[in-house]
């Protein structure tokens, strides 16, 4: 019997694949979960006791959230990554190093093809296929869901047909869930005017009072939250979750160009994503030159479009990445944060790197670092080469 090592979440596409492995095309399924930080041990158990309902031979939970920080998410923070100014790469980050984990798990049992979950529509099906094809190229990719073009309410309507208990409610939308942000797809989001109801949203809306609260980083990395140190940065993002998920911040709909050349549209709940990179984007602003601020920006676009797009291997990565994490070397300090349902206000930040120093003058008002003679002297000098332009040309103009 071949082996096949399934990425399996627990939620429709993969619970369909690994029934449909297992009972009509009679592989040995061995399922592997893939934790990136999205998953409560409840939601763990439960997903674990589904799998082994479906006939699989073994179900397996890898848990790399830690991993994915070092090897992913610091470098979206350093970039302040938002896909279109407005996605976290919630989840295209992620399918990254689950690929890459898969790819490694299969090499390790021996097994002679790996499946997957992705639609042909989408952008996870070119993800995973360009990791193993680079990682394990000679083994087999399945694709069952891709492969027999199939529908969420066909999927829906074969697990009844077979037994399977789950809830085909939920199930009618696509969640993936990490550490980095939730998304959310359904049937409003196939559509160019509608918005995801209220039930849809994984995390309640329930707070309505604000607060605010603190963020510190250390050369970039977020490592206390309220002015209490964590000993590594996923603590720190999950803090930051835990207070700002429940005002419902961090929703939105990301419209942008897929890998294969279409426009999608997914929900995404991101709380914690947006709220560290907006305010380590602050933070920068106070300790970052000019310049370094302008090539950050034209590296973290690249960057950002290149991870998304399922280049993680490509040796450029890491060229970018040294420059990212070489930038942070003076992005220390504090930022204030107000929450408040649906939204956040960065109010500011305190930093010994901060440019901002009063002893050098403020800004509108009076300056220490130079005199007024110096000013104009600059002046006629930095516009020098555009006033002889428009002398030169008006002269031409008038003969």
């Amino acid at each position: 019997m071949k082996k096949v090592v399934l990425a399996y979440s627990g939620g429709l596409d993969t619970t369909f694949c690994a029934l449909h492995l297992s009972k009509d095309l009679g592989y040995e399924v061995h399922a592997v979960l893939i934790n990136t930080g999205g998953f409560s041990p409840e939601e763990l158990n439960e997903t674990e006791t589904r799998a082994n309902s479906l006939g699989i031979s073994s179900f397996t939970i890898l848990d790399v959230t830690k991993t994915y920080y070092q090897e992913v998410i610091k470098f979206l923070v350093f970039g302040n990554v938002l896909k279109n100014q407005t996605y976290p790469l919630s989840v295209s980050a992620e399918r990254i190093l689950q690929a890459k984990t898969l790819a490694e798990y299969a090499k390790n049992i021996g097994a002679k093809c790996v499946a997957h979950g992705s639609t042909g529509a989408g952008n996870d099906q070119v993800r995973f296929d360009m990791i193993f094809q680079t990682i394990v190229p000679d083994i087999e990719i399945i694709t069952p869901i891709r492969d027999l073009k199939l529908s969420r309410e066909a999927e829906i309507e074969y697990l009844k047909k077979h037994g399977v208990s789950m809830n085909f409610e939920k199930a009618a939308y696509s969640i993936n869930k990490g550490i980095w942000g939730t998304s959310v797809g359904g049937k409003e989001t196939l559509t160019s005017s509608q918005t995801l109801p209220e039930a849809a949203w994984p995390t309640p809306a329930t707070k309505t009072n604000s607060e605010e609260i603190s963020l510190t980083f250390e050369k970039g990395e977020l490592i206390g939250v309220n002015d209490k140190k964590y000993e590594n940065s996923v603590d720190a993002i999950l803090k930051v979750n835990e207070l700002a998920a429940p005002y419902g911040i961090g929703r939105d709909i990301h419209v942008g160009d897929t890998i294969i050349g279409i426009k999608g549209r997914v929900g995404f709940e991101a709380a914690a994503p947006l709220i560290i990179i907006k305010s380590h984007q602050l933070l920068e602003k106070h300790t970052l030159t000019k310049w370094q601020t302008f090539w950050k920006n034209q590296i973290s676009e690249f960057y950002g479009n290149h991870l998304h797009e399922g280049h993680y291997l490509d040796p450029v990565m890491r060229n970018l990445e040294a420059f990212l994490a070489d930038s942070q070397e003076f992005v220390s300090g504090k930022v204030k944060v107000s929450l408040h349902p649906y939204r956040f206000q960065l109010i500011g930040i305190e930093s010994e790197h901060d440019l901002m120093a009063s002893k050098f003058g403020s800004y509108g008002e009076m300056n220490k670092g130079y005199t007024a003679e110096d000013v104009k002297g600059f002046t006629r000098i930095l516009g020098n080469q555009t006033a002889i332009f428009h002398q030169v040309n008006k002269s031409d103009n008038e003969n």
